[in-house]
């Protein structure tokens, strides 16, 4: 009895145990049962996310900050880009370290066949909004290394990659449908963004345009609420000025819109310079005879050598922007900075450095705008006054052509300055540069860097779907064959016109030899040859064929390049059974009733209006 007891005793607190385990696993699965239907759930969930995000980008940043004082030995409160007195030995030694460390741990990745990692614009576009924090972790801690070794690049890729990759994360544990999923990975990089710049309408933007692709109804209250809590949560931390100050009043005629239109033009022209520059300079170190490691190590003593000159090309170029801002610098040292500071980020990218380019195209563009305000004020002195306002038009115009965020570039200005004249100024010159990039380069930064490694995304749309309407899926599994060494006489008689379009011929064992036009087998001008010639001897269209795993996309641009109806289906390249065939209308109307069903179930209400260019077949 006392054994019972004291049995009865142990039992008692496993029990409770177990069953306080059972009932926290039933709470959390109705928990995640109510997000994952619950549009306010998933909004305040966002909200307390972007908290969280604004609170980790402020610790980053500082730590960025502290990383630069130790490194480069800069006082308190200083930029690193603000700065002309870093020693030259640190200049030189710093960057190239930090390459060092990047080349190593990069070939480490390598040799360890570690995937690369998705970019939020990836993961929306092919992925349904699936991001891997571990991978994402590994490239903020690779930009921060960049970052704080002086590479002349911005945190703002490895933020937006963090922010991303938390709320998928949360929204993957969750078990957010697709459409959900995507939207928290615009909220993740939106409250971002919001955070870094201390802009909470500028980071919600920055998700809409590029991450997402569209301002739709179902995004806005989620990813808005993630850039103001975001924002709000870094600036009670760090209690960070704005982006950038004006210390004087932004003055300008009305005529000058007419040269804000003009500066969007040129604008466009750097913006697409710079982005081919990025792939020669990548492409040449990768073709020159050298260990993929040392490319970094290179590209920091090139950065280093052109800092020994222009040190504020060293960082980001926060401090820089509000150097320039606050005094301007002669037309000719102003160009060799432009100069030097656009082959300096060129290279930071190039080389292997990890980094983005939001905030250098900023720095270029001021730089742009205020040489474009001198080179029109040796024309129109009274113009010498407007080299504020032609500033912000340049960082505008440029960032916005390089970036593809256009309404983000606006929004920041608006929300740095609080002067609309200004703003709509820099309205006009981004839109005359994103327009016209759009139109004859065709990519942002971004996209530009998806199409050299061979992926097709040229927007966030998405169209990851596409991956699983397969050939196999579309296919008709009983097509009209027949036996390659029977006679025409025989097709004649087994299928006479009007029965059937066309015949699929294979040999043995079901091989794929071709396709036979039932109109070509009952051509009078053959008759004399109906009993010898079999189906093999014209059989037509031998290596036309597809596999049950292309794609839809495949299939429509296999059906326009050979300008044919319908294509077969066989099971491999090595041995090409036949097993179906799909046809060009069936594909087709497949392919748009898939796309416009799951764009309805996306958008539900449908976009305010969609950004970019929407996905082609």
């Amino acid at each position: 009895m006392a054994v019972q007891e004291e049995t009865g005793r142990l039992d008692r607190p496993h029990s409770r145990t177990e069953t306080a385990v059972r009932r926290s696993r039933v709470l959390l699965k109705a928990v995640q049962r109510d997000i994952r239907s619950s549009e306010i759930g998933q909004i305040l969930l966002c909200a307390i996310l972007g908290a969280i995000v604004g609170a980790l980008v402020a610790i980053i940043r500082n730590f960025v900050a502290i990383l630069h004082r130790i490194d480069f030995d800069l006082p308190h409160g200083a930029y690193l880009s603000a700065t002309d007195n870093v020693s030259p030995f640190l200049v030189v030694f710093v960057p190239a370290s930090g390459g060092l460390i990047i080349g190593l741990w990069a070939r480490w990745l390598r040799n360890r066949k570690v995937k690369e990692v998705v970019d939020p614009i990836e993961a929306n576009a092919l992925l349904g909004g699936r991001m891997s924090f571990r991978d994402s972790l590994r490239l903020t801690v690779a930009t921060l290394i960049a970052n704080a070794s002086g590479a002349s690049l911005g945190m703002e890729a490895g933020y937006s990659q963090f922010g991303a990759s938390v709320f998928s994360s949360i929204g993957q544990y969750f078990q957010l449908r697709r459409a959900d999923l995507r939207v928290f990975v615009t909220a993740g990089a939106g409250a971002a963004i919001a955070a870094a710049f201390n802009a909470p309408i500028a980071g919600a933007f920055y998700g809409y345009e590029l991450i997402l692709g569209s301002y739709m109804p179902r995004a806005l209250a989620p990813v808005t609420a993630a850039a103001l809590t975001g924002a709000i949560v870094q600036r009670s931390m760090a209690f960070p000025p704005a982006s950038f100050e004006i210390a004087h009043d932004l003055v300008f005629k009305q005529r000058s819109y007419m040269f804000f239109a003009l500066t969007g033009v040129a604008a466009a022209g750097l913006a697409i310079v710079t982005m081919q520059l990025v792939t020669w300079i990548e492409g040449s170190l990768r073709r020159a005879p050298m260990a993929d490691w040392l490319r970094p190590v290179v590209g920091g003593f090139s950065l280093s050598w052109i800092a020994l000159i222009f040190p504020q090309v060293l960082g980001s170029g926060h401090g820089a922007i509000q150097l320039h801002l606050d005094q301007a610098w002669p037309l000719v040292p102003l160009i060799a900075l432009l100069i030097a500071k656009i082959l300096a980020s060129a290279i930071s990218v190039g080389s292997g450095f990890r980094g983005g380019l939001f905030s250098s195209s900023l720095l270029i563009g001021c730089l742009f705008g205020s040489m474009i305000a001198q080179i029109i004020a040796y024309f129109i002195p009274s113009v010498g006054h407007e080299t504020g306002a032609f500033m912000l038009v340049g960082m505008g115009s440029v960032a916005a052509a390089i970036i593809g965020a256009p309404f983000t570039m606006v929004f920041l200005v608006l929300e740095a300055t609080g002067d609309f004249p200004v703003t709509a100024g820099v309205l006009v010159g981004v839109i005359t540069a994103s327009t016209i990039v759009r139109l004859t380069f065709g990519y942002s930064f971004a996209t530009w860097r998806f199409h050299q490694r061979g992926l097709g995304i040229r927007s966030p749309h998405d169209i990851g779907w596409i991956a699983d309407l397969t050939a196999g899926r579309l296919m008709r599994a009983d097509p009209k064959s027949i036996s390659a060494d029977m006679t025409l006489r025989q097709v004649r008689e087994r299928y006479p016109i009007g029965s059937t379009k066309r015949l699929y011929v294979t040999g043995e064992g079901d091989r794929y030899m071709g396709t036979l036009d039932v109109a070509l087998a009952h051509e009078p001008g053959i008759e004399d040859a109906v009993d010898w010639l079999v189906a093999g001897d014209i059989a037509a269209e031998r290596d036309i064929f597809l596999l049950p795993t292309d794609n839809v996309r495949t299939a429509l641009l296999r059906f326009e390049e050979h300008k044919t109806e319908a294509i077969a289906v066989v099971s491999s390249i090595a041995e090409p059974k036949l097993v179906g065939y799909i046809t060009e209308a069936y594909a087709l109307r497949r392919y748009t009733h898939e796309l416009e069903r799951r764009r309805n179930a996306e958008l539900g209400q449908g976009d305010l209006f969609s950004i970019g260019p929407a996905p082609r077949p």
